[in-house]
């Protein structure tokens, strides 16, 4: 079986991509998805890490909540940003040092970072176990990493982890 589906999980979600931007569920689109869905994965099997499980499928899912949340609001936080005047952004970079083990989670946390507008991962390094990343506004940088760490680093860490993290005050 992972011979042909090394990663189900993605070909399922690249046939479901395949039928929204095709606009249609003709068989053809169908049969057609299908075999993208299960020919790139095979194709990509070594380049694509394996996900690890994700132990709490709950945690996960609000995870995903919050994060779209986060989005939304950030969106509308930059716009205002954008408008206003230059001189009243505080540009700053900061480095996140990070309890996660695994890598592939590491880039979650990356990617999230990067999603959320107003800040971007600039470098990620697994092997120091710090994530680099620049804020437009940045009034305080302690705070900005206490809020990756405290909205983003703890929620993984508990959907994938194999125990639930501790929660410290300064969280």
């Amino acid at each position: 079986m992972k011979r042909w589906l090394p990663h189900p999980r993605l070909s399922l979600v690249l046939w479901a991509l395949w039928l929204v931007l095709a606009r249609s569920l003709g068989p053809g689109q169908m049969l057609l998805g299908a075999v993208v869905a299960v020919a790139l994965p095979i194709a990509l099997r070594r380049v694509i890490p394996d996900l690890p499980p994700v132990r709490r499928p709950l945690a996960f899912a609000a995870y995903l909540a919050l994060v779209t949340w986060d989005i939304l609001v950030s969106n509308v936080r930059v716009a205002k940003l954008a408008l206003g005047p230059r001189s009243a952004l505080r540009p700053a970079i900061v480095v996140v040092p990070l309890d996660i083990d695994d890598p592939v989670v590491a880039s979650i946390l990356a990617a999230t970072v990067t999603l959320t507008p107003g800040t971007i991962s600039v470098e990620l390094d697994t092997a120091a176990r710090r994530l680099v990343v620049h804020g437009i506004d940045v009034p305080d940088a302690e705070a900005l990493v206490g809020e990756i760490k405290g909205r983003y680093e703890r929620r993984l860490i508990c959907a994938f982890g194999k125990r639930r993290p501790q929660f410290r005050r300064s969280d």
